[in-house]
């Protein structure tokens, strides 16, 4: 897979096993430090997938992937994942592009997500892309920090 220009496709249903694996191996790592399962992995790969809301990057495995819904005044990421072994190849950074260049095309001016408190990286990695926190809050047993990126809409 080329680091300097990674394709992003929408996942078919070929690559659903390949979502749920590459998620489970990104978020994995979380379980003991938040003390629940993260939602990303108990989401319905298959449901997301065919909903056309999943896409994916690597060539000729997948390695990583976001998933987006389009909501009437913004994208939501509902979850971004990298492979470990895929770490420090710039394949976060191209999916963050991505779902920039998918908001704009959808004539959308900001994309929103969310994080667990205790994901203390991801509260490092996302305000160098340009997000900005809006509120923390307390949703079942996740404590999440919730954050926003507005967009210039071409």
């Amino acid at each position: 897979m080329s680091t300097e220009n990674p394709r992003v496709r929408p996942a078919t249903a070929a690559d659903v096993e390949a979502v749920r694996a590459v998620t489970d191996a990104a978020y994995h790592p979380y379980i003991a430090r938040i003390g629940v399962v993260p939602q990303p992995m108990e989401a319905d790969h298959a449901a997301d997938v065919a909903a056309g809301r999943v896409y994916v990057t690597g060539e000729p495995e997948v390695v990583g992937l976001v998933v987006v819904e389009a909501r009437p005044d913004h994208l939501f990421l509902d979850s971004v994942a990298v492979h470990p072994d895929a770490h420090g190849r710039g394949v976060g950074r191209a999916l963050l592009h991505f779902v920039d260049d998918h908001a704009r095309a959808l004539g959308l001016p900001e994309v929103r997500l969310y994080t667990n408190a205790l994901m203390w990286e991801n509260q490092k990695i996302y305000p160098r892309y340009g997000y900005e926190v809006v509120e923390r809050r307390v949703d079942g047993p996740y404590d999440r920090i919730h954050y926003r990126r507005r967009l210039d809409v071409i």
